[in-house]
């Protein structure tokens, strides 16, 4: 039986795009975006080492890119405190939203991918609807203290992760806000799949599995280094196993019920490796270490 995460490098993108800030999927795993220091975000076929479309219309660098659940447009944020949407197929500016005071580190959209989030350096958190023709924020968290680092969203709740060392969690269903620290500078934020736990990792090289409801830590995830930049982690996409990049040219995956390092994804180099996005579907996974982006897959073939 193959084992349910990536083991192998099997393509490497060489993104032309300065350095690559991240890198993701799209939702259903045929696509992912890059972000470069070069004011650019990338569409790609990444399996076939296919670009397909160049988008412009950042200033400075772009720091996080996401696909709408049709696939039909794109939000991104960047060092020029804007957050841009665009139009996948025309490749033109939908619209620009200038309300924050610095730079925009993460953007997702809602599941109907008809409100933006966008966390920034200026430690607020906006909500930003595209149906409308307003070019102000519709809802504003500025509960932080510090830099927000990370940004997730589900049907019914806003996850955030900041520099203050605090995970937020914000029920839309019952107008509350939750917090938990986790005692350093917050990198990522993710929630697992069954939405029942929060995976988090911060600057004390660890990654943390948390109960949702109560903050309960119920594992930890330690070897990697991580104690200077802002690093992803994931899970990969049957849950059962963690995903972190590090400072030492590395991914590590860690079991996730015995928190027992099972891979070491060597990138034969001593960069970091920061941005991860793993396949919806597939033991695949994407990484973004300098200039480029390499793609891991696993070469067991399952006999069951």
């Amino acid at each position: 039986m193959a084992v349910p995460y990536p083991n192998k490098k099997t393509q490497t993108l060489d993104c032309k795009q300065g350095a690559v800030r991240s890198v993701r999927f799209n939702v259903d795993g045929s696509y992912c975006l890059t972000c470069g220091s070069d004011k650019t975000v990338k569409l790609w076929n990444p399996l076939r080492n296919l670009l397909l479309k160049t988008y412009t219309g950042h200033g400075y660098e772009v720091m996080e890119a996401q696909s709408s659940g049709d696939n039909s447009q794109i939000c991104s944020g960047g060092m020029d405190k804007a957050v841009v949407l665009f139009d996948v197929s025309t490749g033109k500016t939908v619209k620009k939203y200038r309300d924050h005071a610095g730079t925009v580190n993460c953007v997702c959209f809602n599941e109907e991918s008809t409100v933006i989030l966008s966390g920034s350096l200026d430690c607020s958190v906006k909500a930003w609807d595209i149906r409308s023709s307003k070019h102000k924020p519709v809802q504003v968290m500025n509960e932080a203290k510090d830099s927000i680092t990370s940004v997730q969203v589900s049907d019914h709740e806003i996850l955030t992760g900041s520099a203050d060392s605090r995970i937020r969690r914000y029920d839309l269903r019952i107008g509350r806000l939750f917090s938990d620290s986790v005692g350093k500078a917050v990198s990522c934020v993710r929630f697992t799949r069954d939405g029942q736990c929060v995976l988090v990792s911060s600057t004390e090289s660890s990654v943390k599995l948390l109960d949702k409801d109560t903050g309960e830590m119920l594992n930890e995830y330690s070897g990697h280094k991580n104690d200077s930049y802002k690093i992803d982690c994931c899970l990969n996409h049957k849950d059962t196993h963690v995903l972190s990049g590090s400072e030492d040219g590395c991914v590590y995956i860690w079991d996730l019920l015995e928190a027992k390092l099972v891979q070491k994804l060597d990138h034969e180099t001593s960069r970091t490796v920061h941005s991860l996005s793993f396949h919806p579907r597939e033991p695949v996974v994407l990484t973004a270490c300098s200039d480029k982006v390499l793609v891991w897959e696993n070469n067991e073939l399952d006999v069951t």
